[in-house]
C-alpha cells in the first residue's frame, strides 16, 4: 500500500515484482554512475583554461566511447529481456479469473467455477467504515489463494481499460472483443489495491482493484460460501 509522499515502489507482493524492484535498482545505478561521470566531465570542460592545440583525434578514446555504451546497454538489456520472458511464463495455473472491464467498474468471473462470479464497485465516500480506503476499496474483493500460480484473462465490455495492481508487477489492458492474460503469484498474504491505468470515460478514476491474497483453507471457505449463496 502506498503512503503520502512516498518516491519509490511498493512494497512488493510477488515474485515478479521483487524482478522489476531488482532490475529498477540495476538500472539506476548505471544511470547514476554515467551521469557522475558526464557531469564530471562537463565541470572539468568548463573550469579548465588548458587548451591542447596538437591533438587531432585519437583512436582509444573513439573504441571507448564505442564501445563502452555498447556493453552498457547489454547490462540492461539482457535483465529486462529476462523479466519479459518470466512475465509471459503462465505454467500450469491453479486458478483462473477472467476480469473484464465496464465503464466504471469490473466484474470477475471463476473460470474453475460453476457460477461463481460477481461485480465489484467502489464504495462511495459516504459508505465506508473506519479502516477502508477512500476511492481504492470495493464492495467485492478479488479472492486469491496465496503462493498459488493466478492466472488473469482480461478484456473489456465497452472501452479500453487496464487491470494493474503494482503490488504484484501486473498491468494488463482491457480491450473489447479481445481476450489477453497475465500470471501472478502472491507470495503473501495481503490485501493489495490497483486502478484502472486506462482513460476511460468521466469516472475512469473511480474503479479500483482490490486483490486479497488468502491461504488456501480460506479460499476454499470463502468460494464455498459464495457458491452457496448463488
Amino acid at each position: 500500500m502506498a503512503h503520502p509522499s512516498q518516491l519509490g515502489f511498493q512494497d512488493a507482493a510477488s515474485p515478479i515484482m521483487e524482478e522489476l524492484l531488482h532490475f529498477h535498482d540495476h538500472a539506476l545505478m548505471i544511470v547514476l554512475l554515467i551521469s557522475t561521470l558526464v557531469l564530471y566531465i562537463i565541470i572539468a570542460m568548463v573550469s579548465t583554461k588548458l587548451v591542447n592545440l596538437y591533438i587531432l583525434d585519437s583512436q582509444e578514446i573513439e573504441v571507448i566511447w564505442t564501445v563502452l555504451p555498447a556493453v552498457i546497454l547489454i547490462l540492461i538489456a539482457l535483465p529486462s529481456l529476462r523479466i519479459l520472458y518470466l512475465m509471459d511464463e503462465i505454467n500450469d495455473p491453479h486458478l483462473t479469473v477472467k476480469a473484464i472491464g465496464h465503464q466504471w467498474y469490473w466484474s470477475y468471473e471463476y473460470t474453475d467455477y460453476q457460477d461463481l462470479g460477481f461485480d465489484s464497485y467502489m464504495i462511495p465516500t459516504q459508505d465506508l467504515t473506519p479502516g477502508q480506503f477512500r476511492l481504492l476499496d470495493t464492495d467485492h474483493r478479488m479472492v486469491v489463494p496465496v503462493e498459488s500460480p493466478v492466472r488473469v484473462l482480461v478484456t473489456a465490455e465497452d472501452v479500453l481499460h487496464s487491470w494493474a495492481v503494482p503490488a504484484l508487477g501486473v498491468k494488463m489492458d482491457a480491450v473489447p472483443g479481445r481476450l489477453n492474460q497475465t500470471a501472478f503469484i502472491a507470495s503473501r498474504p495481503g490485501v493489495f489495491y490497483g486502478q484502472c491505468s486506462e482513460i476511460c470515460g468521466a469516472n475512469h478514476s473511480f474503479m479500483p482493484i482490490v486483490v486479497e491474497a488468502v491461504p488456501l483453507q480460506h479460499f476454499e471457505s470463502w468460494s464455498s460460501m459464495l457458491l452457496e449463496d448463488a
